[in-house]
């Protein structure tokens, strides 16, 4: 029988095995979680799944871009509410974090986990709260929203996240106003090049000298694409896939050698961006890296701003007509 324990060990020996290729490495991710998740369900006892369920992931893991360390984002949604159903799902929720954090997943500090009564829902209350969150003008709905559209079943009934996305989407064509929102909620841009065009490092602290390329390079292009899949009803996850998507919506200028640059950011995060803990993986120390790597690296992000500030014009003309 399978153990935290064991898959834990099973983990550390064989991650190594697959920092070649970003797609290996989040194949294997998958892998260990839906362990996870067996062993959790075990823990349940002889109780089985009242009901039909989906276990979702979401963030980087949702999008299919998790790097070596990554922290835990999931969901569940279930078939339908009763007393019996909530009640075991969010223990089931409760076990599954437990689990990803024990064998090295650290739980995630805003809380998008499955042990979260606001991620852990049967299928109604999960439509009631994306309707919420679509009428709600905070800060923190609006974020929520993007966070799930990144989700990604794993385990499960697969429609049911495609559902919830498809609302989304209809909602939209109806309110405009909500890309306006999104639009909000990800104009402030970090900026990752200098006036002299050069790479901002941080200047203090235990990262002094370095460049946080999740900040600098990874969410302009994330946050840019997702934008605009949700505007044209692309339900993928992953970043490449959307780009490959948005092409045949008459975005190949826009998208210039976007995904080039994004293949070789997700390369980056596998062969310069290893740490001993999940933030250590979002710093490069720039003296360490080639010359040429810094050139490409300086592309990267002035390519990244130009598809940002491209979009956000674009989708603010868009809702004005």
């Amino acid at each position: 029988m399978k153990t935290y324990e064991s898959i834990k060990i099973w983990k550390d020996e064989n991650i190594p095995s697959f920092l070649s290729d970003s797609v290996l490495i989040n194949n294997f991710h998958d892998q260990v979680m839906l362990k996870v998740l067996e062993v959790a369900q075990s823990k349940m006892g002889d109780i089985k799944p009242p009901c039909e369920f989906t276990w979702f992931i979401t963030g980087s893991g949702g999008r299919f871009e998790q790097g070596v360390i990554s922290d835990q984002d999931h969901g569940i949604i279930y078939e339908f509410s009763n007393e019996e159903n909530d009640a075991y799902f969010m223990k089931l929720g409760e076990e599954i974090s437990y689990g990803l954090d024990w064998i090295g997943y650290p739980f995630c500090k805003g809380n998008i986990m499955s042990s979260n009564p606001i991620w852990c829902k049967s299928l109604h209350n999960w439509q009631q709260q994306i309707q919420e969150w679509m009428d709600n003008e905070s800060w923190e709905a609006i974020r929520y929203l993007q966070i799930f559209y990144d989700a990604r079943t794993l385990f499960g009934k697969m429609n049911y996240v495609l559902q919830l996305k498809q609302l989304i989407y209809q909602y939209q064509l109806e309110h405009p106003m909500l890309l306006r929102r999104f639009i909000a909620n990800i104009m402030h841009l970090r900026n990752g090049i200098g006036p002299m065009g050069k790479i901002i490092v941080e200047q203090y602290g235990p990262y002094q000298g370095c460049v946080n390329l999740k900040y600098s390079a990874f969410l302009p292009y994330v946050n840019a694409i997702r934008l605009l899949s949700i505007k044209e009803g692309i339900y993928e996850t992953s970043t490449l896939e959307r780009m490959r998507r948005l092409i045949h919506f008459d975005y190949e200028e826009l998208l210039r050698d976007c995904e080039d640059n994004f293949k070789l950011l997700l390369q980056y995060r596998l062969s310069l961006l290893q740490g001993e803990d999940y933030t250590d993986t979002h710093y490069i120390k720039i003296k360490k890296v080639s010359k040429e790597d810094r050139k490409i690296i300086k592309r990267i992000i002035k390519d990244g701003k130009r598809l940002h500030d491209e979009v956000i014009q674009l989708t603010l003309s868009f809702t004005r007509t």
